[in-house]
């Protein structure tokens, strides 16, 4: 059984790698969905976010990219997985996510599976590390060098 983990991924850290790999230890083989949410402003654009997943997952075996364009549902059913894994770091992740999970069945059937955050970066968010390199701060310890360098580089610093 293969199962999703979508995501903006804006950019992807070391908290979502260890989503990644503990879904692929549950799962047989593990998509990673990089979608576009219209509430978001990104710092890197679709194709740069997917160089950058693929790059850091790309020693974890049975793990693959894929872009997501449209409703996960539809991702899903195309691909016939069954299965959405999304962490939870706070109340009000699980709040949102239960939300979104709701729906999904609804629509198709989807299950979702909740995985709580590692202690390490739990408390760690896309939005917040690019706060942190905006203001020139080093966000090394929570992401890849890849993408360490490739804020960097964006933030021009």
């Amino acid at each position: 059984m293969r199962a999703v983990v979508p995501g903006s991924f804006d950019p992807i850290t070391r908290g979502h790698l260890d989503i990644i790999t503990r879904a692929r230890a549950v799962f047989g083989g593990v998509v990673v969905a990089v979608g576009r949410n219209t509430t978001k402003n990104y710092l890197f654009d679709p194709d740069e976010r997917l160089g950058l997943v693929r790059d850091a997952v790309a020693e974890l075996a049975g793990v693959s990219v894929e872009p997501i364009d449209g409703l996960l549902v539809d991702f899903c059913r195309d691909r016939g997985i069954s299965v959405v894994v999304k962490g939870v770091r706070f109340g009000s992740d699980f709040d949102y996510e239960l939300q979104m999970s709701q729906l999904n069945r609804m629509l198709s059937g989807l299950e979702t599976v909740l995985l709580p955050a590692g202690h390490e970066y739990g408390t760690v968010s896309s939005s917040m590390l690019r706060e942190v390199a905006a203001n020139h701060g080093d966000i090394g310890p929570f992401v890849t060098p890849a993408v360490d360098a490739a804020v960097r580089a964006r933030i021009g610093y």
